[in-house]
């Protein structure tokens, strides 16, 4: 899959602060991908480099091959964590004025925005002022006029924010489907399980460097631990516990379940397979509960961030 956009070796200070250092990142065309790190890590330096409000010391970025340019700020569309929408000004008004700024004519405009109106079913708003909005409705309204020129990049930092979980869903959904139609879509967020179930590649930025990137699924087979989550009904918990003891590396877990089962993680050697620790469990009572314990992108960002500080 070849790449939308490409940044390479950019770095960027703010008098003797280093925002970004020598930070490279590939983003495939079609993907949603993930930027990640703790407050003041960089991602943000490096969204307002892309989009061209802030430039590098040093480094490049490509955008379907070419260089970054101004005429490239019609293909991205962005929704920055700090909204920009003019309080005092009626919806529809503001939305036909953003939509004109990114190239659209007032026609085009209009029928685009009645488009995504119904679609969000919002139609009732287009004559109410932003200041007469809910949070979560004013972040509608930014969303539409983010994607409203069918970029090919979008950018969203903290799209979430101010959501009830139906808008939040609602949102994803939408997300989800640009990304199906053929956008680009980095994501930036502190919500890892939105990462989990948008994202297909991650980068993790920490003190202005990156310090993890590749395809989501990739990493977690990285960091996976091969251990089992396990629940098994016997008649004789304690004899059993010591059975395991004795042939593997274990230790106790917490998960809920309806019956009183022995529950333990239970750590594979190299060598061993799941099949041969379901065999054997199998020999010795019911098994109630195997399930693998894969790393989550919150157990990867909190190990990955303490291990480079």
């Amino acid at each position: 899959m070849s790449n939308l956009l490409e940044v390479n070796q950019v770095s960027k200070h703010f008098g003797d602060f280093r925002a970004l250092n020598n930070v490279s990142i590939s983003i495939p065309k079609g993907s949603i991908f993930g930027l990640l790190g703790p407050n003041g890590a960089g991602k943000t330096t490096l969204i307002r480099i892309i989009n061209q409000i802030t430039m590098p010391d040093s480094g490049t970025v490509r955008i379907d091959n070419e260089l970054l340019n101004e005429n490239h700020i019609k293909d991205i569309g962005y929704l920055p964590e700090e909204r920009g929408l003019y309080k005092s000004m009626k919806v529809g008004d503001q939305a036909l004025y953003l939509a004109q700024l990114k190239g659209l004519s007032k026609a085009e405009a209009k029928e685009r925005l009645k488009y995504w109106f119904d679609r969000l079913e919002i139609g009732d708003w287009w004559n109410k002022k932003i200041q007469e909005l809910s949070k979560g409705m004013a972040q509608k309204i930014q969303f539409v006029v983010t994607v409203l020129h069918e970029p090919k990049l979008l950018i969203f930092d903290e799209p979430f924010s101010g959501f009830d979980p139906i808008n939040a869903n609602l949102i994803k959904d939408e997300i989800l489907r640009l990304r199906e139609n053929g956008a680009t879509v980095i994501f930036s967020t502190h919500r890892m399980e939105s990462v989990e179930e948008l994202c297909d590649d991650i980068a993790l930025i920490n003190k202005s460097n990156k310090i993890l990137d590749g395809k989501l699924i990739d990493i977690k087979r990285q960091y996976k631990i091969n251990t089992f989550e396990v629940g098994v009904k016997t008649a004789d918990n304690l004899a059993l516990q010591n059975k395991l003891s004795d042939k593997f590396t274990v230790s106790p877990a917490s998960f809920k379940t309806l019956d009183d089962e022995l529950k333990l993680n239970i750590k594979l050697s190299n060598g061993e397979s799941p099949n041969d620790l379901l065999n054997y469990l199998t020999g010795q009572g019911e098994v109630s509960h195997f399930v693998e314990l894969i790393p989550s992108v919150n157990d990867i960002f909190i190990q990955t961030v303490k291990n480079n500080q």
